[in-house]
């Protein structure tokens, strides 16, 4: 694959990240919610968080530096992992997957780094606005990551009573909210893990007769 497709597809992840993100930023008060096309279970949920894929959060304020500094350091090492193996023609499936997961961790890193002091801060009462004259939320590098698709499946279904810990208690799947960026994230992982055979081929092993 050649590194203009690679941009490309990088570009197109990026793009319609930041345009959804920016979009329910500035039209959205938190936590407001809406059915998409009248289905419970596909929803537009606006939350914010400070941590890592799918709402991973480290606590305190040295956990969010520690992991926007974490995102700065390993997005490049990714990019150059791209880099290196587009130039070495590696399986295009392995391309694919590095640039899914290369354009997902820059997608979240642009929100930490920008965020905070480009928008005013989102309430369940305010929606935020661009470029406040007060000045934005936060410094760069504390800026909360847009999150905004919702599948709940599963609404208020119990766990039998045997089972230990949360049997009796209701339950919501799939109850997390992401976005862009994170599904771009999971889905190159997921092509690692799933064909790992083909996106990493061993060389076939040369006997010869003694």
């Amino acid at each position: 694959m050649s590194l203009k497709k690679v941009a490309l597809i990088v570009f197109l992840i990026l793009l319609v990240d930041q345009v959804l993100k920016v979009y329910i930023k500035t039209n959205f008060y938190l936590r407001e919610s809406i059915q998409v096309f009248g289905l419970d279970w596909f929803q537009i949920f606006f939350v914010e968080n400070q941590g890592a894929a799918w709402g991973v959060e480290l606590p305190g304020k040295y956990g969010k530096i520690t992991l926007s500094l974490f995102r700065l350091i390993i997005a490049p090492v990714i990019g150059y992992y791209l880099y290196k193996s587009v130039k070495n023609n590696a399986p295009k499936l392995l391309v694919v997957a590095l640039s899914l997961v290369f354009a997902g961790a820059v997608g979240n890193i642009i929100d930490s780094l920008i965020y905070g002091s480009i928008f005013s801060a989102s309430t369940p009462s305010q929606i935020a606005t661009f470029m406040p004259e007060g000045g934005g939320y936060a410094d760069p590098l504390f800026g909360k990551v847009v999150d905004m698709l919702y599948f709940p499946f599963i609404q208020d279904a119990v766990w039998p009573e045997w089972v230990p810990f949360v049997g009796g208690k209701t339950f919501t799947f799939f109850n997390a909210i992401f976005n862009i960026a994170d599904m771009a994230i999971s889905t190159g992982v997921g092509i690692l893990l799933v064909f790992n055979k083909r996106v990493f081929p061993q060389e076939e092993k040369v006997t010869t007769a003694q």
